[in-house]
Parts: C-alpha cells; structure tokens; sequence
C-alpha cells in the first residue's frame, strides 16, 4: 500500500471517527431522544361527526386505520397526521370520507421521519354499509363491534386484521402484508388475496371462500363454506384446521397441503413429489388436491 492511499485511509477513519463523536455529544444533548431529530411536525385533529351516513370511504397514504366502537356512542375521527398532510374528513350522500390531502412544497418531501400517521374512527357499535378501504403502506385493523354490507380492503404494504362480519362479501387484498380475520359471519363471499405474506382466518362462516397468492402460508380454522373453497398458492402451506365445504379446490406448486374436515369427500388427488395420506371414500363432495412438490394428508372427523 502507497503512502498516498495510506494518509486517504487515515483522513477517512478520522472523518468517521469525528461524525460518530459529533453524533454522540449531539444525542446526548437529546437524552437519546431520536424523535427530537425528526424534521417533521405531527399534531392531533379531530373530526366530530354529526350527519348520518351509512357508507364509508377510506382513502391514505402510510396511516394506520383503526375502527373502534366509541365509549359514548358519538362518532369522530381522530387524525395524528403531518402538519402539512392533513386528512380531509367530510360527509357526502350518505357516505363519511376521509382522504389525504397533500399540501407540501417540493422540498418538504426530504427530510427525517420518526413519527407514525394514524386514523382512528369511533363509531356506535351496530350495522353500517359498504366499506372501501385503499391505501399504500399502512395497517388496518376493524374490531368485532361492526357489521358491514361488503368489507373491501386494497393495500400495497401492511398488515390487515378484521373481525368485523358483512352481509354480502369481505374482500381483502394486499401485495406486502399479513391478513388476519376472525370470528366473522359473512352471507355472500370471502375473498383473500396476498403477492408475499401469510394468512390466517378464524371462525368464519361464508357462501363461498376463496384466496389467492404468489408466497405465503395460509391457515383455516374452523371456516365454513356452505358452496366452495377455492385455494391457490405458488409457495407456501395450506392448512385446514376443522373446515368444510360442498366442494373443495387446492393447488400449489411448492407447499404441504394438509387438514381435517367435517364431511366426507371424494378425493382427486396429483402430486409430482410428495407423499399422500388422505382417506379412501367413495361418497360426498369433490375434494381436488394439486401440488407438484409437497405432501398431502387429510383427515375427516
């Protein structure tokens, strides 16, 4: 090594070393405090509903979602937002909307983030309309309090947990995320459907249930479907804990496939590698199992 890039070494280490002591005396100032540093403003409003609607409308970027049942039987919605990327919360033909609405300069979109935007609707436990949920990157939870007419939930990156029933169909869809559903009474139909991420569902009765994915386990407990099931999967596990339709459709590439049902089936069963375990009836409801690597077991009980 020359001694030219032996004193560009030496400069750099001590640049770093430099930084690393400026960064300390400076959190130290802060008590350790990395949300001092942050060049964003967060603040607290709340929007006080007093018109009736039965529909509602959800539009955000990266804000969580909450619906919770208010403790006073009022209705609002609490925003913890940037200061200049506030939500607009409006009603309109029997339907709440809230929406984004971006008012910053160009030059406000660099700078260091800490805080985590968040909506929170309180509402009167009871039976409401349609819901429509789109959003980028958030989470989204709906508590058991709520009966919707449809549920329908399109995000790119989060998280969804849903315990709130509907009358006519629940569809979920997110590319980055886990889905969890539980104790849910749906009428019409339930439809899940993942790029990357893991799905569990509990308790849940429906006329038709089907899920789609590219990777992901997912898992079935006690869901019943008076019609069909219908399952796909690229990567990952599929199982069916206590579950049962009139007819039953798996397919995977890569993944186990296994469960117990209530009702016998007749199994239509092709894998290329794998090893099968599934019970030899000859009556009830079409059970059709494909996989080209992975094992299947079923069992009914």
């Amino acid at each position: 090594m020359d001694q030219k890039t032996k004193k560009w070494l030496i400069a750099a280490a001590c640049l770093v070393v430099t930084g690393i002591i400026l960064m300390g005396s400076i959190m130290t100032m802060l008590n350790w405090n990395f949300g001092k540093l942050s060049t964003v403003k967060y603040e607290t409003n709340t929007h006080i509903i007093n018109d009736n609607f039965t529909n509602m409308s959800l539009s955000a970027d990266t804000a969580d979602i909450t619906f919770t049942p208010s403790e006073d039987g009022s209705c609002k919605v609490v925003c913890y937002e940037q200061t200049n990327l506030k939500h607009v919360v409006t009603t309109e033909d029997g339907t709440l909307k809230i929406h984004m609405q971006d008012e910053r300069k160009w030059y406000l979109y660099i700078g260091i983030h800490f805080g985590n935007p968040k909506i929170t609707v309180y509402l009167p436990a009871g039976e409401y309309g349609a819901l429509t949920i789109q959003t980028d990157t958030s989470d989204t939870e709906i508590a058991k309090d709520f009966k919707f007419q449809s549920i329908n939930i399109a995000q790119s990156t989060g998280d969804v947990i849903n315990y709130a029933s509907a009358a006519d169909s629940i569809k979920i869809k997110t590319s980055t995320g886990k889905i969890t559903a539980s104790d849910i009474t749906c009428e019409g139909d339930v439809t899940i459907n993942v790029s990357t991420g893991k799905t569990n569902l509990t308790n849940i009765t429906c006329k038709n249930f089907s899920s789609s994915g590219s990777t992901g386990d997912i898992t079935l407990k006690n869901v019943i479907a008076t019609e069909k099931f219908s399952i796909k999967r690229s990567t990952g596990d599929v199982t069916l804990d206590g579950c049962d339709a009139a007819e039953i459709s798996i397919t995977t590439d890569t993944g186990d496939i296994q469960g117990t049902l209530f009702s016998d089936k007749v199994f239509i069963i092709q894998t290329d590698t794998g090893r099968v375990d599934v019970p030899h009836t000859v009556s009830g409801g079409k059970c059709e199992i494909t996989t080209s690597t992975g094992d299947i077991k079923f069992a009914v009980n």
